[in-house]
Formats: C-alpha cells, sequence, structure tokens
C-alpha cells in the first residue's frame, strides 16, 4: 500500500559503503580482561573485506539480470547472516538494511529469499555493536532511520517476514546479550534500541501496517504486541496518534478471536495512548458511530460471556474508556444504544424491570461486579449533563435507584455486598443524586425525595451505633460517624433548593426541614468545638445557605427562622478573620453566613429586632473594620438593607472600633480605599482634580462610549454595581451628612464628594448622552444649548465642592496654627518656669558657700516678715522669738521653729474660776505644763527648706 512505501532517499543513505573497516569475531574475553583477538594476518585487511564483502552483495542483489544469479545471491546472502551472528556493527547497519530492502522486492516473486531476510531481520533483533563510546550519537540519525526500515518491511507479503519483524521489535524491549562478541566493539546501551525507534517515528508506521494484516489474525496479534510494546513510550503514542492510532484498534474489536488476545492487547495499547498523550485527543478519535458500536458490542459480550476473573477485569476496562467517550458531548452514545444499555445496566438491581437487553444477565458481589456497579454510577452522574440524556434516565427509573441508597444499611445477608461496600455504593449514589435531581424534578417529587432525605438525616444525627468505614473517597472524614452520609444528603438538598422551585421548596418547608436544619446546624458546631475539619465546615455552609434559599422573600418561614437562627448565626459572623485564609473553608462558611442573614432574617422585624438585641450591627461593622476585601460588599448591602429598621442607624452612630473609631469614619476611609483601587483622580490633599470627571475612574476612562439601545445600562450606571460607593453614599445618607463624630479634616474633604455622588453620577449619564448624540446625531440650536448648560452645571457643582475642601482644608490650616501657637506658648512657660527654678538653685548655692550672701539673705527674710506682722499689738500677749539661738547651719531656718511655753501666769488666768478650770487637766493643758522642748540638730536640718 501507498502509506507503506519506503522514504525516499533512504536506500541512498543506506547504500554509501562504511569506510571504517570491521573487527573480526572475538574469540571471548582473555584471562587479564581484555578480548581475544582471533588470528588474522590484518585487522584493517579484514574489514576492509567485510566492506567490499558488503558491497558486493549489494551490487549482486541490484543486478538487473538477477533472475539467472538466485543461487549466487543466496550463498552471498548465507555469508553475510554467518559473518555478523553476534552483530551488526553499528557502521555496517546502512548497508545490511539496503541489503533487506533489495531482498524483500524479490520475495514477491522468488520465495527462497524469505529465509534469508528472516536471518537478517533476527540479527537486527541482536544488540548493536559499537566500537566508541561516542558511535551512538555519530550514528543516531542512520540507525533511526534504518530501523524505521522496519516498519515499512511489513509491505512483504510473507507472514513468516512480518512476524519475524514483530519479534525483532519485541526484542528491543527483552535484549539478551550474544553469547560472543566481535573483537573491539561493545554492546551499545539496553535502551539504545527503543530511543532510535522513538526518532524513527517506527510506532506510526507499525500502527498503519495494521491495514495489511486486517485479515490475517496471527500476524494481527503479533503486530498488536510489538504496539503494546512500543506504547510504552509517551514518544511512540503521540506517533500513534498521528496514525489515527485510536479508532483503528478499536474497529478491530470485534473481529474474531478465539484467544481473547485481540481485545486484551487493543485495551491496553487504549490505555496507554489515554495515559502517555492527550486524553481528548484520543477521545476525539472514538468519538465516531463504528468505534463506540464496536466498544458497546464488545462489552456486552465480555457481559454476558465472560465468566473469567480476567474477563470481568477486561469488562470494567472497557466500561472506563466508554465513560470517557460519554463525557464528550459530540460522542453518539445514545445514537449507539449504548447509552440506554449503560443506564438499564445501573439500575439492574435496584429496579426490578425486565429489559430484552440484559435477558441472562446474572452479576455477582465478587469485587469485579462491585467496580462495575461503581462505575456504572459514574458515568450516570456524566449522562445526566447530557440534555439529551434526561429522558432515558427518566424513563428507566434512575431517581426510584438512586433513591433506594437513602436509607440505614440493614444487616447485610450471606449473599449480599459487605457492610463497607454498601456504604460506599450509598454514599456515590446519593452523590450521583445529587447531579440528577436538578434535571428529574418530577421524578424526584413523585419518588418523595425530600421526605426520605430528612428522615434520613434524623438517622444521621441520632444515637443509633454506626460505625462508618471511610474506606472510599466519598467516605472522607466518615471513619467512625455518619458525617460522609450528611454530607452528601445535604449536597442533594442544595441541588435541589438552588434550582428555586416553589414545589421543591413548600414541599421542604411543609414537612418542618427549618427546624430540623437548624438542628442539623447545632449539630456541627457543637462537633466543630471537638475538631474544626473540612467536612464540618462543608455541612454547616450547605445547611445555611439551604435556609438562604428557603426563607427568601417569604415572611412566615424568615418568622420560623427568627430567634433560633439568630442564636445560631452570631457565632459565625464572630469568626476570627484570620480564619478565612485556614484553607478548610471558613471563608466558604461565612460567606453563606452572611447571606442566610440577609435571606432569612432581613425583611422580618422580629428576627431584625432580636439581631439588633444580640448586638449584631456592632459584629458586623467589627468584621467591616477588618477590610476583607471580599466581605465588604455584603456586609454593606446588609447594612444597607438594615437601615429599613428605625433601630439600626443609632446601633451604628454608636459602634466604636479600635482607637475609638466611629462608623462614620470608616466608611469615608473605605470611600477612598475603593476609590484608590478604581484609580479616580484626587490631588495630594484628596480633593477633585478634575471638575468635569470628578468620580470616574481610570479604567472608566478609557471606555469608548458606543451608542446602546435605550433599555440597555450604560457604562456609568453599570460601574454602580460594580463597586462599593453606592452602598457607602446609603449608608452616609441615612446616618446624615452633619455632626458627624469622629472626623479630621481629611475626612469631612471625602464627605463633600460622597454627599454629591448623585449628583456627579447624574454629570456622567447626561456626558454619555451628549457623546452618543453627537455621534449619530447634529443636535438643533435649543437642544444644544440645553446639553451646553447641564454640562455647565455638573461642572459648577464639581467647581463648588472643590471650593468647599478648599475652605475646610483652610479652616483646618489655621486651627493647627492656632493651636500650635497655644502649644508654643506652653512650651515657653514651662522653659521660664525651668529659668526661676535654674535661678532658685543658684542663689540656694550662693547662701551655702557665701556667707556674706547669706547674712544678707538674712536680713531680706527679717525684714520680710517683719513686713508681714501685724501692726496691731497684743495686750497682754507673749511675744515670741522667731530666732533660733545657736543655730550652727548656714541657711536659714524653716517651718519648725522653737517656741517657749505658755507662762504660768496666763493658766491662771479669767477662767480659772470656772468649772472648766477646777477640772482635771487634759492632755493639751499636761503639754503645756512641760518644761521649754527644743528640736535636735538633726529635726532641724531635716525640716529646713530653702530660703527664699
Amino acid at each position: 500500500m501507498s502509506s507503506l512505501a519506503e522514504p525516499p532517499a533512504s536506500r541512498a543513505l543506506s547504500r554509501s559503503p562504511a569506510r571504517s573497516p570491521a573487527l573480526s569475531p572475538a574469540l571471548g574475553p582473555s584471562r587479564c580482561g581484555g578480548e581475544r583477538r582471533q588470528g588474522a594476518p590484518d585487522g584493517g585487511a579484514s574489514q576492509e573485506t567485510r566492506s567490499a564483502d558488503l558491497n558486493h552483495a549489494i551490487r549482486l542483489l541490484g543486478d538487473s539480470d538477477s533472475s539467472n544469479l538466485e543461487e549466487k545471491q543466496l550463498k552471498v546472502l548465507k555469508k553475510v547472516v554467518k559473518r555478523f551472528e553476534n552483530g551488526l556493527p553499528l557502521k555496517d547497519l546502512a548497508q545490511i538494511i539496503d541489503i533487506l530492502n533489495l531482498c524483500a522486492e524479490k520475495v514477491n516473486e522468488q520465495e527462497a529469499f524469505i529465509e534469508p531476510v528472516c536471518e537478517l531481520i533476527k540479527l537486527c533483533g541482536l544488540p548493536f555493536q559499537k566500537k566508541k563510546l561516542s558511535d551512538e550519537v555519530s550514528y543516531s540519525v542512520t540507525v533511526s532511520k534504518s530501523i524505521a526500515q522496519l516498519g515499512y518491511l511489513m509491505r512483504v507479503p510473507s507472514s513468516q517476514v512480518r512476524i519475524q519483524i514483530c519479534k525483532c521489535i519485541i526484542s528491543f524491549y527483552k535484549a539478551e546479550l550474544p553469547r560472543k562478541l566481535l573483537s573491539g566493539y561493545q554492546p551499545t546501551s539496553a535502551n539504545y534500541k527503543i530511543e532510535m525507534a522513538e526518532l524513527g517515528g517506527l510506532a506510526e508506521t507499525f500502527v498503519l501496517s495494521l491495514a495489511v494484516v486486517e485479515n490475517e489474525l496471527t500476524e494481527k496479534l503479533w503486530v498488536l504486541k510489538a504496539l503494546q510494546h512500543l506504547s510504552s513510550s509517551g514518544v511512540n503514542c503521540r506517533h500513534m496518534l498521528k496514525a489515527q492510532a485510536a479508532s483503528r484498534l478499536c474497529l478491530y474489536l470485534n473481529d474474531v478471536d478465539p484467544s481473547g488476545q485481540l481485545v486484551f492487547r487493543s485495551s491496553e495499547i487504549l490505555w496507554n495512548l489515554l495515559e502517555n498523550t492527550s486524553k481528548e485527543e484520543v477521545v476525539n478519535q472514538l468519538s465516531n458511530l463504528e468505534c463506540v458500536h464496536a466498544l458497546k458490542e464488545v462489552f456486552v459480550d465480555l457481559l454476558l460471556h465472560g465468566f473469567r476473573h480476567y474477563d470481568r477485569q477486561l469488562r470494567n476496562d472497557l466500561l472506563v474508556i466508554a465513560t470517557l467517550v460519554a463525557e464528550n458531548p459530540a460522542a453518539p452514545m445514545i445514537e449507539s444504544g449504548f447509552t440506554a444499555l449503560l443506564i438499564v445496566l445501573a439500575t439492574y438491581t435496584e429496579v426490578k424491570i425486565p429489559n430484552p437487553l440484559l435477558k441472562g444477565l446474572k452479576l455477582t458481589f465478587c469485587y469485579e461486579d462491585f467496580e462495575m456497579k461503581k462505575l456504572l454510577f459514574n458515568i450516570i452522574g456524566i449522562l445526566s449533563k447530557d440534555p439529551r440524556a434526561v429522558q432515558l434516565l427518566s424513563e428507566n427509573d434512575v431517581m426510584p435507584a438512586l433513591l433506594y441508597y437513602v436509607k440505614p444499611h440493614q444487616k447485610p445477608g450471606f449473599h449480599d455486598w459487605s457492610a463497607s461496600q454498601y456504604e460506599e455504593l450509598q454514599l456515590h449514589a446519593i452523590a450521583i443524586l445529587a447531579s440528577v435531581a436538578p434535571f428529574l424534578v418530577d421524578k424526584y417529587l413523585s419518588c418523595q425525595a425530600n421526605t426520605l432525605l430528612l428522615v434520613f438525616l434524623e438517622w444521621c444525627m441520632g444515637q443509633d451505633p454506626f460505625f462508618g468505614q471511610g474506606n472510599s473517597f466519598h467516605g472522607t472524614g466518615g471513619r467512625g460517624n455518619k458525617l460522609a452520609q450528611m454530607r452528601y444528603s445535604l449536597r442533594v438538598l442544595r441541588s435541589v433548593v438552588s434550582l428555586y422551585d416553589d414545589s421543591v421548596n413548600l414541599n421542604l418547608c411543609d414537612q418542618g426541614a427549618i427546624s430540623q436544619l437548624l438542628d442539623i446546624l447545632k449539630y456541627a458546631a457543637n462537633k466543630s468545638k471537638e475538631r474544626d475539619d473540612a467536612i464540618l465546615l462543608e455541612i454547616q455552609a450547605d445547611t445555611l445557605f439551604i435556609l438562604s434559599a428557603l426563607c427568601e422573600n417569604d415572611a412566615h418561614r424568615k418568622e420560623l427562622f427568627s430567634y433560633e437562627g439568630v442564636d445560631i448565626l452570631i457565632p459565625f459572623i464572630q469568626m476570627d478573620p484570620k480564619k478565612l485564609y485556614s484553607g478548610l473553608g471558613h471563608n466558604r462558611l461565612l460567606f453563606n453566613a452572611l447571606d442566610c442573614l440577609w435571606s432569612c432574617v432581613v425583611g422580618c422585624y422580629i428576627a431584625e429586632d432580636y439581631f439588633l438585641e444580640q448586638q449584631g450591627i456592632f459584629l458586623l461593622l467589627d468584621l467591616l473594620a477588618s477590610k476583607q476585601k471580599n466581605l465588604c460588599n455584603i456586609i454593606l448591602g446588609i447594612l444597607v438593607e438594615f437601615c429599613d429598621n428605625p433601630r439600626t442607624t443609632s446601633h451604628i452612630s454608636t459602634w466604636r472600633g479600635e482607637k475609638d473609631q466611629t462608623a462614620a469614619n470608616l466608611l469615608i476611609q473605605l470611600w477612598r480605599q475603593e476609590e484608590l483601587d478604581l484609580g479616580v483622580k484626587r490631588d495630594q490633599y484628596g480633593r477633585i482634580a478634575d471638575v468635569k470627571r470628578p468620580i470616574v475612574g481610570s479604567f472608566q476612562k478609557q471606555q469608548e462610549v458606543i451608542p446602546m439601545p435605550a433599555n440597555s445600562p450604560t457604562f456609568a450606571i453599570v460601574e454602580i454595581s460594580e463597586n462599593i460607593r453606592a452602598k457607602l453614599y446609603l449608608l452616609l445618607c441615612k446616618l446624615g451628612f452633619e455632626d458627624l463624630p469622629g472626623l479630621s479634616a481629611k475626612d469631612f474633604v471625602t464627605l463633600a464628594i460622597i454627599r454629591r455622588y448623585v449628583d456627579f453620577k447624574v454629570g456622567e449619564v447626561w456626558s454619555e448622552v451628549c457623546t452618543e448624540l453627537k455621534e449619530e446625531f447634529r443636535p438643533v440650536a435649543s437642544d444644544e444649548e440645553a446639553l451646553k448648560v447641564i454640562s455647565e452645571v455638573s461642572e459648577n457643582i464639581g467647581r463648588s465642592v472643590a471650593a468647599l475642601q478648599t475652605e475646610v482644608l483652610e479652616s483646618q490650616h489655621r486651627q493647627e496654627i492656632r493651636e500650635e501657637e497655644k502649644t508654643y506658648t506652653k512650651i515657653q512657660a514651662v522653659h521660664k518656669q525651668k529659668e526661676m527654678v535654674n535661678k532658685s538653685w543658684e542663689n540656694f548655692l550662693t547662701r551655702t558657700s557665701n556667707y556674706e550672701a547669706l547674712k544678707k539673705a538674712k536680713r531680706l527674710q527679717e525684714k520680710s516678715i517683719e513686713a508681714s506682722r501685724s501692726k496691731l499689738k497684743t495686750q497682754n500677749g507673749a511675744v515670741h522669738s522667731t530666732d533660733i539661738k545657736g543655730l550652727s547651719t548656714t541657711i536659714g531656718s524653716g517651718r519648725l521653729v522653737t517656741v517657749e511655753s505658755t507662762p504660768s501666769q496666763l493658766i491662771g488666768g479669767p477662767r480659772s474660776g470656772t468649772d472648766l478650770a477646777l477640772g482635771k487637766p487634759s492632755v493639751c493643758e499636761g503639754a503645756l505644763k512641760k518644761i521649754k522642748r527644743v528640736k535636735t540638730l538633726d529635726s532641724i536640718k531635716k525640716d529646713l527648706g530653702p530660703v527664699e
């Protein structure tokens, strides 16, 4: 065939005679570890002789009148085979391949050449011989092309030659050293031939040779065996895909083969192709009606007639390949009837419906059938994504079959799945149910699936003894508990309530789902206190989502949620923001909790008031103050909705964050950060820099205005929903723009912009209107004048806000100057006080070191004391001296002085005749009668202070 023709220039390459001489065969290793040379008069002459013999053989075989030279040619070929029986030197390989090609041309007419061809091919299976280490690299191109010629020799119409070629290629992977080695040569490395086969593209040629042997079973099996070895390499697999290997192999699956090797080897090659190359490309080659039909037929044959362990394994391998093909929407799975067969087979044991497709089928409970059951469940989930297969899923009772597993496992019998197997099938079936249920809502409701799931969830929370095995992928985290069952059951409910189908949600609520879901939340929250893992977090997140979907837009359901639900939500909102980056799913849990708050609490005054009583607004503002970018939008939305409750604004105004931060300050900070992210142009003080487009970001400026229909929002309108500025504006409107506490001058500058946000946004819209009109129409004079006035009004608003901002900054500057002056005055007073203290200290030091200065100070002190005394003399009063006689200190006296006792004559004064005088003297009177007391020198030194 043309596709197997010899490539051009290959013979020209192989015909070039080897210039380096060949060595004689070795006799074996010597005692000293070297090689023993066979006795020869001259090694160089021997090599030249060998090269000459090969050239002679090539000329003899290429003679046009070779019909009369058959005997000589066969004799020469025998000598060549004998000479190279221990291996082909790399330098002679090209000539040997030339001889092979010449002989192959003669096989068509002269069968006598079959045996020499086979012998030469057998020599190619021996390790090649190299003289130098660099020979492998030097001859790599020649060797790779020579090995590729083996694939083209498959065109020879001889079964013996073809089989020998396959054996030769297989020997590349099972190389055995010859008994003797050529003297001076050593064998190439073990993987050398494999690498050269990859380089020469032998695998592609061998795939094409399947067309030559398609009617010969034995030869075909040998080719498949060779391809099986070649497909162990990714390079060869890519070459095979170029020759459409996947589709070619699949088409031969149904050929008659009593040995069963055809299906086995073909499936092995397909697996290697899937593992070593692009899975999508292999699946695309298999996604035609002929291949899918062939897969179906061989699968059914193995299913119905394969009773050996090997047959069941092969059946499962083909089912995996069929699953991969089913993932391709373009594959004709339905047209071939394969989809219907797989669906019926998946529900065979759960739903007892007779089906002619499976007549005579008997499934056991062996491991291979267990694996097939899981594969069939898996393919159900894949088929559910194909809208064309939904009708088949409904008709073949897939929903009842999957719901069969939504129940506690009873004690297994002797002929039944084991406990661990049943648990794995149960979890797998419930997981597939989550994929199928949204597409089969009618079947879902008719089978009372909600009731079954709620009862099953109640069992999951119950105290019934159950020890989950947790062995499978779906059983992760479920060892010794029922968390895996709870997790996948909630996934089913999540998938159906996310449809927001009134019939499904009403059916759930009528059965008390809200109360039961709240119990599940409490159960999971209590478990999380023991261990915080991803499974429990997912359970809580899914439960919160289900509650959100059920309670949204329904006041009665929100009332059912209110008190108990708010108490459950509060701990979620108090979550540490650091946990959001743990990777376990805390971020999803927090988002679902906030969504549940929005859907289940906002809009119900009972729930709102209770949330406010629990200081929920404070918790939301605490979370907002963490400035998590992905949380700000949803929190601000909740706060805006909450502001419809008149009690909310007082809570927002009362809140204080770190460093006594107020809510108004927090909102203004978020506004500035949002404008920074949007690239809004501001000057260094935060004032408006572009009065024409005051709040337009850098990305919005880059967008060109495109005329759009009246019902389509422009970019200026769409931009409102893409950032948080509108929500911040609404919250500040609720709080009022006057008398906001805790704001700096910078905050007031930003607040001036926020206050005119709507005016600026209206100006943007009018600017877009003007641009659209000018692109398609020419406004009349009056309209143009009106547009000009509108533009000027917008610009004037920008200028007025900029002027107000400047005034605020100037006022702040003046206030700072006044405060600076006050501070400077205080500093001056402090310095003056320090100077006075220093001067006093210097005077003190002068008095203590200069006696004249001390006397002068004493005189000044006495004058001061004298001036301070009253000028009126006390009659009959004792006069006490303030001097301390005999004082030996160099400083003035302190506040404590020695006084004389009151004279005795004064004791018997006017009061001596009274009753009080006749009584027992008091303690004070006793003290007055004591002798004069003089303080000791140490006490005086201690009490004396510096004289001012």
